[in-house]
């Protein structure tokens, strides 16, 4: 590391600093996004110097800032500045690794790889949409505890590619009708896209677009460090989320490539850097920082090390400390459980026949009563998605301590909020809209399963069986398309009993979303006898039995009662089927090898879903036999569209007598 004189360090060298890491990192990986960290490095000295509230010994202190990249290509801006800092667990050897198999500083930051990447980005938009659940969750938590124990920002920078994606429109509108003052958004307003200047496919005002939606805008020279701490400290004080238009230079310092394109999306290559170190007064070898620079940085780590210690004295005094602990650390297994069980006792003693959307606010009903914690909402389909319980008032402007939210009709920013409120802690979030919408918000699942992130998506009207509305609200493929994503749990549970199981599973699991999808149409309870063991933990059990059997029907939520119906069926006709139940795909393939053996037995077996057969691999061989749909629905009842596409307790015995010949 370079020794240099004693004389001060000065901001360019500061910003020089990160300039000269991401381009010699893009450069070393011959593979990267050089141009934004060159061009942002401004903004992001005076933010990380001057006015972020964050320990670099700390990363997860809760009442830190909270910085997101959403403008994640540029990942070389946020590894630069967790080495300079001083986090532990970055080195310099982590930022020579960038983009390398194995690597911690991978292509595009993610969840849990590096300390202080808050959420995973790299789609454009979502990490501006995470901040939006992220500024929610601290004035949610900061109604419900004080000042005292929360009070921080939300800082973001954004490109012009995350203001372009449609998911930036439902996040701001969001954001400025709930007027979450400490959601302060930096701009990277440089006019550049892969493409080329931006004028080739844009002409938005966006300070206009800001404004119309509540918005404080500002516009400012984005390489004027005392503009942009200006700027900054003037958001803090408004009454509103504040966009900062950075105006700067992508590619700053490169002496024929900035300004272009040509920065944004490739090394700059070996004469650019050597002319860029000239301009910028950069004399030292790739990689190499000068221990003075150095110094700097890690003081700067180090700023809010004091405030940090202070607020866990006042949280240890707090007589609300201990209830502000239980929320952030989240463990609801041992609440849930008992509730849950006296609550399935209650449904066995008094069966009901309901949709299971309906079966899914009675549970909420429940949980919401012994967890303090959750926040629903819906993206305006509250009274059908049946999301809002008693116990929750509506989380507004005027009361951030409610507990309801109602997105409107943005189901990609209620995702990606919902990302980010978990993302913050202290709040489990889920949200509710009409399973085949989850095509408008898939990326945020992704997300949401990528990162481990615990979100529920409350999805009603899961099938055909939800009729009239016909096939563009008919989910046809999206129970395969949502199973088909890692580390996303799906329940399609058959009553009221699986129904509070599922949620159950759902709440306890930390390590991952989960999808529930819940019917329109009523359907008897299937559940009768009580048993304390929640059996959709298995993923997949035997609903009915026979010591005898013939063949095996395997069954999902609504289709489980038409199986059970087809088994009455086949039972006139001397032929013993037992009926599987299999309300989560992904938890079944997780059980032991004997105990899968032991529910598929070596009978044929039958498959019935409302659905396509794509995904029944686990279940069903070649040879066995899958009703079900092969293509899109109609508008009807739903009794005349199970008939018209045969999915009927009929074809499924015919189809069990087929098999056993």
């Amino acid at each position: 590391m370079a020794e240099r004189s004693s004389d001060a360090v000065s901001f360019p060298q500061m910003a020089n600093a990160i300039r000269a890491l991401s381009m010699d990192a893009v450069e070393k990986a011959k593979s990267g996004h050089p141009g934004m960290p060159m061009g942002m490095a401004d903004v992001a000295t005076v933010l990380f110097t001057q006015v972020l509230k964050f320990d670099a010994g700390d990363p997860d202190w809760r009442d830190r800032d909270r910085f997101v990249l959403s403008a994640g290509h540029g990942s070389m801006l946020l590894y630069s500045l967790v080495y300079l800092l001083g986090y532990e667990g970055m080195t310099i050897e982590d930022l020579k690794n960038f983009r390398q198999l194995g690597s911690k500083t991978a292509g595009h930051p993610e969840y849990g790889h590096v300390p202080g990447a808050e959420t995973t980005t790299g789609p454009l938009g979502q990490g501006l949409g995470n901040a939006v659940g992220m500024a929610l969750a601290e004035a949610h938590l900061n109604a419900r505890f004080g000042d005292g124990l929360v009070d921080h920002f939300t800082y973001v920078i954004a490109g012009d590619g995350c203001l372009m994606e449609g998911i930036s429109q439902e996040s701001l509108s969001l954001a400025g009708h709930l007027k979450l003052r400490k959601l302060i958004v930096l701009w990277d307003d440089n006019n550049i896209s892969i493409d080329g200047p931006i004028s080739l496919s844009d002409s938005t005002n966006q300070l206009d677009r800001f404004a119309a939606s509540g918005w404080d805008t500002m516009r400012i020279d984005g390489h004027d460090p005392a503009a942009i701490a200006s700027a900054i400290e003037k958001a803090k004080a408004s009454d509103r989320p504040t966009l900062i238009a950075c105006k700067t230079i992508i590619g700053f310092g490169a002496p024929t490539k900035a300004g272009t394109s040509a920065t944004h999306g490739a090394p700059l290559g070996a004469d650019e850097i050597a002319g860029a170190r000239k301009i910028l007064d950069w004399p030292f070898a790739p990689f190499e920082i000068p221990e003075d620079i150095l110094s700097q940085w890690r003081a700067a780590g180090e700023r809010a090390r004091a405030d940090r210690e202070a607020w866990e004295s006042r949280v240890s005094a707090d007589p609300q400390g201990d209830t502000f602990k239980t929320a952030l650390a989240g463990d609801y297994k041992d609440v849930l459980a008992p509730a849950i069980r006296d609550y399935k006792k209650a449904l066995v003693a008094e069966p009901k026949k309901v949709a299971t959307r309906k079966a899914s606010e009675m549970a909420l009903g429940v949980i919401n009563d012994v967890i303090g914690e959750t926040i629903g909402g819906s993206a305006d389909l509250t009274g059908s998605n049946n999301t809002k319980t008693k116990a929750q008032a509506p989380l507004t402007a005027e009361n951030y301590a409610g507990r309801y939210l109602y997105y409107g009709i943005r189901e990609h920013g209620m995702a990606s909020a919902m990302n980010g409120m978990a993302l913050h802690g202290g709040v489990v979030p889920y949200g509710g809209t009409f399973m085949v919408f989850t095509d408008y918000f898939r990326p945020a699942i992704r997300l949401a399963a990528l990162m481990d992130q615990r979100v529920v998506y409350v999805m009603t009207h899961d099938s055909i069986g939800l009729g009239e509305d016909g096939p563009t609200h008919q989910p046809v493929e999206h129970l395969a398309a949502l199973r088909a994503i890692p580390n996303l749990k799906v329940f399609r549970p058959c009553d009221s009993v699986e129904t509070a199981e599922c949620w159950e599973l759902s709440l306890a699991d930390e390590a991952g979303p989960s999808v529930i999808a819940l019917t329109r149409q009523g359907l008897e309870q299937q559940r009768n006898t009580h048993t304390d063991d929640n059996l959709c933990a298995r993923g997949a059990y035997v609903i009915a039995d026979e010591n005898q059997y013939d063949a095996t029907i395997f069954a999902t939520g609504s289709e489980v009662k038409l199986a059970m119906n087809a088994r009455a069926l086949l039972v006139k006709d001397g032929v013993k089927a037992r009926v599987v139940s299999a309300p989560s795909f992904e938890l079944f393939a997780a059980q032991p090898e004997a105990y899968r053996l032991s529910v598929l037995g070596n009978k044929p077996r039958v498959g019935v879903e409302a659905a396509i057969r794509q995904g029944w691999d686990q279940f069903l061989r070649l040879k066995d036999g899958f009703i079900g749909m092969t293509g899109f629905g109609a508008s009807a009842p739903a009794d005349a569209l199970y008939e018209h596409f045969g999915i009927t307790p009929t074809a499924v015995a015919n189809e069990v007598k087929k098999l056993i010949g």
